[in-house]
């Protein structure tokens, strides 16, 4: 049809012509009240914000020379930040001659993972960043 038909037909009935299609050949239109259709879009749209899930990534720090209760009591915190569905930042940081013992750090990190293997999984290995070796827990669905 003609945009100049259309166009007529579309002011006859109150209504605007809307481009639905401006890729299609030929472009695809409809007649709607354009008014209602952006406020039924941003409704959509809101709707969507409103189911999206905000994660949030929380941090905790280790030494090489953590010991077994204070492990424990990082894990169980690391638990429960999973739990809750937000992902575990788990940082082993190395102070003075301890850059030496890395692989001790490593061994901790993959302990840590071990340890939490039934709710999540590892979403960055360890990796040393300059006198950090940092390790990414997320929650498993």
């Amino acid at each position: 049809m003609p945009i100049q038909e259309a166009l007529e037909k579309a002011y006859s009935v109150d209504l605007d012509l809307v481009e639905v299609a401006p890729d299609a050949r030929p472009p695809v239109c409809r007649i709607m009240d354009y008014g209602k259709y952006l406020y039924e879009q941003s409704k959509k749209a809101r709707e969507a914000r409103k189911k999206q899930v905000i994660i949030q990534i929380k941090e905790i720090k280790l030494r090489p020379k953590t010991e077994g209760h204070d492990f424990q009591f990082k894990a169980r915190h690391a638990e429960r930040f999973l739990k809750g569905g937000n992902k575990a930042k788990i940082t082993m940081i190395f102070r003075g001659r301890e850059l030496v013992h890395v692989e001790l750090g490593k061994r901790l990190l993959d302990r840590f993972a071990e340890a939490l293997k039934e709710l999540a999984i590892i979403e960055q290995e360890p990796k040393l960043e300059g006198r950090h070796m940092v390790m990414v827990l997320a929650p498993k669905r």
